[in-house]
């Protein structure tokens, strides 16, 4: 019940509404580094991220993984297979020991048909989404690597709405998203932290100077 509240797709459901629907969904553990998802798998699930971090990635012939986002705490996945039943269009990938809530497809559905607000609330999720993937093809297009690490940034830290970065973002995680090599992602983060654009500790990253690393993603 805790974790449905946290989930923005749920957030406009009365007191009752949540309830049943908690009553509906099983929990499931997963370890860190198992697959949740595979790719091309019929969808017959919805998940709620509860606890830990997953990656959703595709991962070519050769094994080259190229990470499409990071999810934790109160995010969702599986969503496209149950609306279009369609495939699973990706993996997802535990990051972390991780516990995930599943919801039915028909107990999905039959929710949508008796709240129009939900369905409102996920078609605005997934405009969202269709955003950010819009804006990560023209960051791939138009930006060097200091830049495309920079919009990666201040894309995280907008998810976390502040300017404190908590999810696990690691040199080579990040490399994967952005097409780019650990290697560079390190010497990039080590200027970024140099220059006083951010800050690191531990897993940790802070922005401090928005207006540099805004600069520094812009696109020409």
């Amino acid at each position: 019940m805790a974790v449905l509240r946290r989930v923005p797709l749920f957030a406009g459901l009365p007191e009752a509404d949540l309830t049943a629907l908690a009553d509906l969904c099983r929990e499931r553990e997963y370890p860190k580094g198992s697959v949740i998802l595979f790719e091309a798998d019929q969808g017959d699930t919805l998940y709620l991220v509860g606890a830990g971090q997953v990656k959703v990635v595709l991962i070519g012939e050769d094994g080259r993984e190229v990470v499409l986002s990071v999810l934790g705490e109160g995010a969702f996945f599986g969503e496209m297979a149950l609306l279009d039943d369609e495939p699973r269009s990706a993996h997802v990938i535990a990051l972390d020991d991780s516990r995930l809530l599943l919801l039915r497809r028909e107990d999905f559905r039959n929710r949508l048909r008796a709240s129009p607000e939900l369905a409102i609330t996920l078609l605005r999720e997934l405009s969202r989404r269709l955003r950010r993937a819009d804006d990560r093809i023209g960051s791939l297009v138009l930006l060097d690597v200091s830049g495309r690490v920079a919009d990666l940034l201040l894309q995280s830290a907008a998810e976390e709405k502040g300017d404190l970065i908590t999810r696990r973002l690691t040199h080579h995680l990040i490399g994967q998203m952005i097409g780019a090599s650990r290697e560079t992602v390190s010497r990039t983060m080590r200027d970024f932290v140099e220059r006083g654009l951010i800050g690191v500790k531990g897993r940790q990253i802070t922005i401090l100077d928005r207006p540099a690393l805004e600069t520094a993603a812009r696109r020409t």
